[in-house]
């Protein structure tokens, strides 16, 4: 069976065969205990783990931890396998090893419906996000890297559930679709499902929640959902917010507006100002923005913002203004929160926008790893009508990006038929 052109599960006979599934379950880690601190990503694999292993599959699970961009992130997969195997009910081989003779023979050694994960794979430099940009490797080189050469020709098929993860361009995510017959997991599925449909045909009024620091993917998102005619309204928080604001003639005061330029955001000020034009009846910017004083909350309206401090949420009435959009529109997505929710001080703006996305009949979609920390913070997650696991994934999808791990998928569909 194939969906987007790429098998699901139900094409595959895994029964006694050695299959290798990547997934993504990049979680926060506590080092001094040695402990996951959050399950999101771990549950969302655990059904297509299950399928695989009660179809008798030898099931070989390949994942990441840590930020691609400094080694010192990375960390090891072993506390996963804890939590891993009490979600699946049955016990989770590890071991400390990627693609070595250790973790060849354990391999060779699986029996039908056992699961083995294999240690973290960027550990291999093949899989850092350093060497992706260096040197741009097609999917047939990447096929030939040590990971992919070693591990393809003791395996039988390839899954792969890590949607989060499939806006990368590494042999783990690329490679293997090139020598094996491959498919996607049911999280995979199910999150291209729903992305999709919210790109087609959202039910309407589709609203879309813009906020955090992360200000080149949400500036893309913006342009793509308004010039396509997803969204008929995105409401700004964040420094998103304070950009636009910024852009549209609002005195942020020196230190914010210092603040986007340490982090090199300045460019956007002139970027945005012919978005806001095109767009200034859908785009809803902040009426009043908060700031800390001695560490106590303080808000002023836009027209009278504090010069020498930051704005890190946003008010009140903005709050209001944005609950009103959200409960009455059909479809609500959101992606980043509206402020600094981390602290008690700072958190008004993104609890109450949080928890008018989970008071809204219509659907809800929530992106991205600040997003569903914020969900996971505020105990909605069963509010939500979905929760994506993908943030960047999700955002280069959403602008109408083929995802390198999809064009992967649909090489092999071609190259390995099963039907």
């Amino acid at each position: 069976m194939k969906k987007f052109g790429i098998y699901t599960l139900d094409a595959l006979d895994v029964t006694g065969k050695t299959v290798l599934v990547r997934v993504d379950i990049n979680e926060p880690i506590d080092r001094e205990k040695d402990a996951v601190t959050d399950d999101t990503r771990i549950r969302g694999c655990v059904p297509t783990l299950r399928e695989l292993r009660d179809r008798g599959a030898k099931v070989v699970v390949l994942a990441h931890q840590g930020s691609d961009i400094e080694y010192k992130n990375f960390y090891t997969l072993r506390p996963h396998v804890k939590v891993l195997s009490a979600l699946l009910g049955s016990e989770v081989r590890f071991i400390s090893d990627v693609c070595g003779p250790a973790a060849q023979s354990a391999i060779r050694g699986l029996q039908n419906g056992e699961v083995l994960l294999l240690d973290n794979v960027r550990f291999m430099s093949e899989e850092q996000t350093l060497f992706e940009r260096s040197l741009k490797l097609t999917h047939a080189q990447q096929a030939q890297t040590l990971v992919v050469r070693t591990l393809a020709p003791l395996a039988d098929c390839f899954v792969c559930d890590a949607f989060a993860a499939a806006h990368r361009d590494q042999p783990t995510l690329c490679g293997f679709e090139q020598l094996l017959p491959s498919a996607m997991g049911r999280l995979f599925e199910k999150e291209y499902s729903v992305i999709s449909s919210l790109m087609e045909a959202p039910a309407r009024p589709c609203v879309f929640v813009l906020g955090g620091a992360k200000i080149a993917d949400a500036f893309m998102m913006m342009e793509t959902v308004l010039g396509r005619g997803i969204a008929d309204r995105v409401l700004t928080g964040g420094l998103v917010a304070n950009i636009l604001l910024a852009a549209g003639g609002v005195d942020i005061g020196a230190a914010s507006r210092g603040f986007i330029e340490k982090q090199g955001y300045a460019s956007f000020l002139e970027s945005a100002k012919p978005i806001l034009e095109k767009y200034r009846n859908q785009i809803v910017l902040p009426v009043d923005l908060a700031y800390t004083v001695d560490g106590k909350r303080a808000e002023a309206p836009c027209t009278a913002l504090p010069g020498g401090q930051m704005l890190v949420d946003i008010g009140r009435g903005t709050a209001a203004q944005y609950a009103d959009i959200i409960m009455g529109a059909k479809t609500a997505f959101v992606n980043g929160p509206m402020g600094i929710f981390e602290k008690p001080e700072t958190e008004f703006g993104t609890k109450a926008i949080w928890q008018a996305l989970a008071d809204t009949d219509g659907y809800t979609v929530v992106g991205g790893g600040d997003s569903v920390t914020a969900t996971n913070k505020y105990g909605l997650a069963d509010k939500m009508g979905y929760i994506c696991t993908g943030g960047g994934a999700l955002i280069r999808f959403l602008t109408g990006e083929e995802l390198p791990v999809v064009r992967a998928l649909r090489h092999a569909a071609q190259a390995f038929p099963l039907d």
